[in-house]
């Protein structure tokens, strides 16, 4: 990344403090901004200030991320669903970018969100 370019903004979306932290730290050192949403009103604020990805959990307390992943849709921001749930047909049939199931490993949280990340350049 050259000095002074942007980095891109990963906005994270989970109920556990725990999963966005690992979310952070792992997605900083890969260069990105990593922003934080522990409520779906708080990932709309996020929002608003400007996001290039974001990863949501579909479950937060609760909260059902759904109505947010079609507003990111409209948006045109690209979506990677983040979820425990064992019904990952039913989640990968959604609007949603990208699913990334819990648990995941550190390579897979990185290429989905480097994925995302291009898929948004490409649009802008």
């Amino acid at each position: 990344m050259a000095t002074g370019e942007a980095r891109q903004v990963v906005l994270v979306v989970d109920d556990e403090p725990a999963i966005r932290l690992l979310c952070r730290v792992n997605l900083e050192l890969g260069g990105y901004e990593v922003r934080e949403a522990g409520s779906l009103d708080e990932a709309r604020r996020q929002v608003a200030e400007g996001v290039d990805v974001v990863l949501l959990d579909m479950h937060l307390g609760n909260e059902r991320g759904d109505a947010l992943l079609e507003e990111l849709v409209e948006l045109a921001i690209p979506v990677a669903v983040v979820t425990g749930s064992t019904d990952l047909e039913a989640i990968a049939g959604t609007s949603a970018t990208a699913v990334l199931g819990k648990p995941f490993t550190i390579d897979e949280l990185e290429s989905t969100v480097a994925r995302l990340a291009a898929l948004r350049v490409a649009r802008l």
